[in-house]
């Protein structure tokens, strides 16, 4: 998945793109999971239908933490043609 530190979005939506390792993504953490909200099942495959097609959500003792757990699931996500932003949460963070 290309990531992106900014608040920039990706240009035309590509639609049809497989979304891999989404089981895998979803472990290692209670409290974690992945919302789909733009995707199709194509057979055992998950495609992407839109934009804004998975949301990735944690629960941690602090927002850092949460942050820090949902983007360590973020990068097992298996989705070349993915983007994802990387200032989600980065207000309350910043207020330690």
């Amino acid at each position: 998945m290309r990531r992106d530190g900014g608040a920039r979005y990706p240009g035309d939506v590509v639609k049809g793109t497989e979304i891999r390792n989404l089981a895998q993504a979803a472990t290692g953490a209670d409290g974690l999971k992945i919302f789909h909200a733009g995707t199709r099942r194509d057979g055992d495959r998950i495609l992407a239908e839109g934009g804004r097609v998975l949301g990735v959500t944690a629960l941690g003792r602090d927002a850092g933490e949460a942050q820090r757990l949902a983007y360590e699931a973020v990068d097992r996500v298996d989705w070349p043609e993915g983007f994802c932003r990387r200032d989600i949460g980065w207000r309350v963070v910043g207020r330690r």
